[in-house]
């Protein structure tokens, strides 16, 4: 296994009537007597999990280059039931997730951003929406591994090291999905597979149904394959949400009343971020009610023209929906300028280090938030390939589709009420869950007011469009048995959009009386199941009932106070951005293989030239106006690559891979436009690149790999990569009337110039060195007697550094801060431990992932954000009842590892939350 619109129901309903023609209607007599025909098919089906390790292992050797690889167990049977949940079992592979599933994938270090992804051989992006802790909606280059369903693919691959023929894009790895067709199997097929899944902090049961159907007829030179999976999730996300950490001089500081044991007011409300004293921006604790539906097609036809051509026609279709129900409630008031934390006194606290991590307080402004958000992704992708062999040594190949990814999220508002003034407000933050006492009854409406110009109703629709349009063509010619020469010309556009949509003024509403806001609120209860938080904290509180709201208040309707702007408003401008990209491409490659001081060896050499032409769009600030303004630019680069393996013995084998490589700048980045966002307390203004610079990297690997059995394997790899530029964002905490821009974009906020946003921009910082190895083994223990023989272990090691300066201002001469690069896990980890017999097996793994940075420097004066280490545990156990059908019992996340996140280099509490253990129980039969 590893190796180092129409709407769902019709759609489903669709899918199974193509399975039912599939299966029964073409004629009985296959290609079974069709033997003869060049089209052999190549038996790439496995029927259990040793075996599909060792069909795996053996796909690794045969490689020039560093490779791995997993294998569907089965036909429609992938070993995970999520795509970057197996890709993490692969040494150097780590994932973050989001909705307690796997989302991006991150490669020796390298982050999403530097991978590529490539589905049926052709580069895409899938697009998913997420909570703003788990990194919310993708504008960037990076991959959605949970927008598809697993039982779609039957293999997996992860190309480490680079070779002319394969597009350039990588730095950390170039990943290819790819689905089942039907010239894949011998013979007839047809799968079904009915699961129910269970999460224990959400507690309900959700469906999950796949199915597979493929046929060969005309002798088997015409082949059909289609396949649907349908689930349902739902999932619970609840934990603390603190929204970083901020000094005592922020947002005008405290109460000049305030009183902290051994410090005076001056040190309180201390403005510089080096010797200040810091306390939590936003406590508050929050609770996300997931709700998923996702459908997944594919469709397969082939067809052998001659015993010299093959014509493959590939359709892949998924659909998310999701709906989130968020309920927050927070204490506002410690970030709000103005009536807010002017007006809060300090009544006493405990100072740890830096750090005001426990306190009492009066005059504190708390508000209660309801969001709800309505999303939906859309997949699409149709490819068309053709190879053809024109004689014995030359052949060549022509590939062309299309593929889409469209997000939207058309619904998506937030509604709050606020009260002014709370006294007797208490935190601790001494336990890694804080405790919070509100000192007043949370469930009553008298407790809680809506008042005009402080409580808000945001709705912002929003909607972002991938697409890749690829065509290439290449050519193969053997000029004798020791040497291949390869060559081809490929071209892509993608085209990126995005927009959305923000009300004028978010806090204008109606001010409501008790009486009115019992009319459109209800009580949240429940809150902190398994959560083990401090006893005394709320676990029910008064919260927002938005659809009682948006029915009397008629929020939706486009009008009046609730009406939309686009660019004409100083929030919503920033997210409208165009950008399209042409890359064209040619290769020439060698592949060679000789014999040299007694050993045989085998390798590839070339070099890939592109030429990319960039077009981006955005709004910004022209002056005192705002205008829609365009950047282009051209740019060129010949890339050599360089690989050989040699065999060392029957069973071992070294690899030698050289190459530079390229990464683009993410999409979003690229925008001359920039972006004012005011959301409560929350102050930022983001500004694009269209001049950042790809980076480009210098690579060197090498490999020692030891197959002592087709079923075993010992690999150690070292991998060196000298980059010559990251791209960093920089955050710098600057007032609103020293970023040049005109004060009309604070109209209709509550905002004033004076306040201190937190201003981001994508820059190319110095680059420098990243260096690593692997270390892989998998071995079946057959060697041990009786019981013993039937355990299998999988273990990898991967160890990645990389020290980067980073910038803490554009300005020559500013001081640089030496950090770990972003998203890169130093240590990392899997290990499996498996037994199967002829009818029953079962296997449990974990995966470790240290801790990573996100972001150098943080805002708000802290040094440092990030996601501490994090281990997961998981099982499956499978029993086949009879040749053809199998029960089967997975669980994910046993041990409900919880997401945390944190600010500073002292590790203060961002982000702590969990969403439960998930179990699953199958039984698929094949036909």
């Amino acid at each position: 296994m590893i190796t180092s619109g129409k709407t769902a129901r019709q759609s489903l309903t669709y899918g199974a009537s193509m399975l039912a023609l599939l299966a029964l209607g073409a004629p009985h007599a296959m290609a079974q007597d069709a033997a003869s025909a060049n089209d052999e098919p190549v038996e790439v089906v496995v029927t259990g999990f040793r075996s599909s390790l060792q069909s795996a292992i053996r796909a690794k050797r045969m490689e020039t280059g560093v490779v791995d690889a997993i294998k569907a167990e089965d036909i429609a049977d992938f070993p995970d039931l999520n795509l970057a949940e197996s890709l993490q079992r692969i040494p150097g592979v780590t994932i973050t997730r989001a909705n307690g599933e796997g989302r991006q994938i991150s490669v020796r270090g390298l982050g999403s951003e530097y991978t590529r992804v490539r589905v049926n051989g052709m580069e895409a992006i899938a697009t998913t929406g997420g909570t703003v802790n788990s990194g919310g909606t993708n504008r960037t280059r990076g991959f959605d591994f949970n927008m598809f369903a697993s039982e779609l693919f039957n293999s997996l691959s992860v190309r480490k090291t680079a070779s002319a023929e394969v597009e350039e894009g990588s730095l950390g790895a170039t990943v290819d999905l790819q689905t089942a067709r039907p010239f894949d199997y011998k013979g007839d097929q047809l799968v079904m597979s009915a699961q129910a899944s269970y999460n224990d902090l959400a507690r309900e049961t959700t469906p999950r149904f796949t199915a597979m159907a493929s046929r060969r007829w005309a002798d088997g030179r015409l082949g059909a394959l289609v396949s649907v999976a349908y689930e349902k999730r739902h999932i619970l996300e609840e934990g603390a949400n603190i929204t970083r950490w901020t000094y005592g001089g922020a947002n005008s500081g405290f109460n000049t009343a305030s009183t902290l044991s051994g410090y005076t007011i001056a040190q309180i409300n201390d403005t510089n971020t080096a010797t200040a004293l810091y306390h939590p921006r936003i406590p508050s604790y929050v609770s996300y009610d997931i709700n998923s539906e996702r459908l997944g097609l594919t469709g397969a036809f082939q067809m052998r023209l001659s015993e010299a051509t093959l014509f493959t026609l590939d359709v892949l279709y998924s659909d998310v929906k999701t709906t989130r129900g968020e309920h927050q409630l927070q204490a506002i008031g410690f970030s709000r300028a103005g009536t807010g934390k002017p007006q809060t006194i300090i009544r006493s606290g405990t100072v740890e280090g830096k750090n005001i991590v426990q306190g009492v307080f009066d005059n504190v402004d708390l508000r209660t938030q309801t969001a709800w958000d309505e999303m939906e992704t859309e997949f699409s992708q149709v490819t068309l390939t053709l190879t053809h062999t024109f004689s014995e040594k030359l052949r060549g190949g022509l590939i062309a589709g299309r593929s889409t990814s469209d997000f939207s999220n058309p619904v998506s508002t937030i509604i709050t009420f606020d009260r002014a003034n709370s006294q007797g407000y208490s935190y601790d933050f001494r336990s890694r869950l804080p405790a919070i006492s509100l000192n007043f009854d949370a469930t009553s409406p008298a407790s809680w007011s809506m008042i005009d110009g402080t409580s808000e109703v945001r709705i912002r629709p929003n909607f972002v469009t991938n697409a890749f349009t690829t065509a290439k063509g290449y050519l193969e010619y053997d000029v004798n048995e020791n040497l291949t020469l390869k060559g081809g010309l490929d071209y892509r556009k993608f085209e990126f959009d995005s927009r959305g949509y923000y009300r004028t003024t978010e806090t204008k509403v109606d001010t409501l009386s008790a009486a009115d806001l019992a009319a459109v609120s209800t009580v949240y209860s429940g809150f902190g199941r398994n959560l083990d938080q401090p006893s005394g904290n709320a676990t029910a509180w008064l919260a927002p009932d938005l659809n009682a709201f948006a029915a009397k208040y008629n929020i939706y309707c486009n009008c009046g106070i609730y009406a939309l702007t686009d660019i004409n408003n100083s929030s919503a401008r920033g997210q409208w951005i165009t950008v399209d990209e042409a890359d064209s491409g040619a290769y020439l490659q060698a592949d060679y293989k000789f014999t040299a001081f007694g050993l045989n060896w085998r390798g590839d050499a070339g070099l890939r030239y592109f030429k990319t032409k960039q077009r981006s769009s955005g709004y910004a600030a022209v002056g005192s106006t705002i205008k829609l303004v365009e950047a282009e630019r051209t740019y060129d680069m010949t890339l050599p690559s360089f690989n050989i393996a040699a065999d060392l013995t029957d069973d071992v084998v070294f690899r030698v891979s050289a190459a530079q490589t390229i990464a683009r700048p993410s999409i979003s980045s690229l925008t001359p436009g920039g972006d004012v966002g005011i959301q409560g307390a929350n102050r930022s203004y983001s500004r694009g690149n269209p001049d950042i610079n790809p980076t480009k990297s210098k690579n060197l690997d090498l490999s020692l790999e030891w197959y002592p059995a087709p079923n075993s394997l010992y690999a150690f790899g070292f991998f060196y990569k000298k980059i010559d530029t990251f791209v960093q964002t920089l955050r710098q905490d600057i007032p609103f009337n020293q970023l040049g821009l005109p004060n009309s974009l604070l109209d209709g906020t509550t905002a004033t110039t004076s306040d201190i946003f937190a201003v981001s921009q994508p820059v190319n910082s110095p680059g420098g060195d990243l260096k690593g190895f692997e270390v892989n083994m998998q071995q079946q223990l057959t060697f041990l007697p009786g019981f013993w023989s039937n355990f299998g272990v999988l273990a990898n090691y991967t160890y990645v550094d990389s020290t980067i300066n980073y910038l803490t201002s554009t300005t020559p001469g500013a001081p640089t801060i030496p950090e770990t690069l972003v998203g890169l896990s130093k240590n990392a980890a899997n290990f499996t431990l498996y037994y199967e017999v002829e009818k029953f097996s079962i296997r449990g793994s974990v995966a470790y992932r240290e801790g990573y940075l996100t972001a150098v420097p943080s805002n708000d004066g802290n040094t440092v954000a990030g996601t501490n280490e994090t281990t997961n545990f998981d099982m499956q156990a499978s029993y086949n009842l009879t040749p053809k059908l199998k029960l089967s019992l997975e669980g994910i996340n046993l041990t409900d590892e919880f997401n945390d996140q944190y600010v500073d280099a002292t590790n203060r509490l961002n982000v702590r939350s969990h969403t439960g253990r998930q179990f699953f129980l199958s039984a698929r039969y094949s036909f």
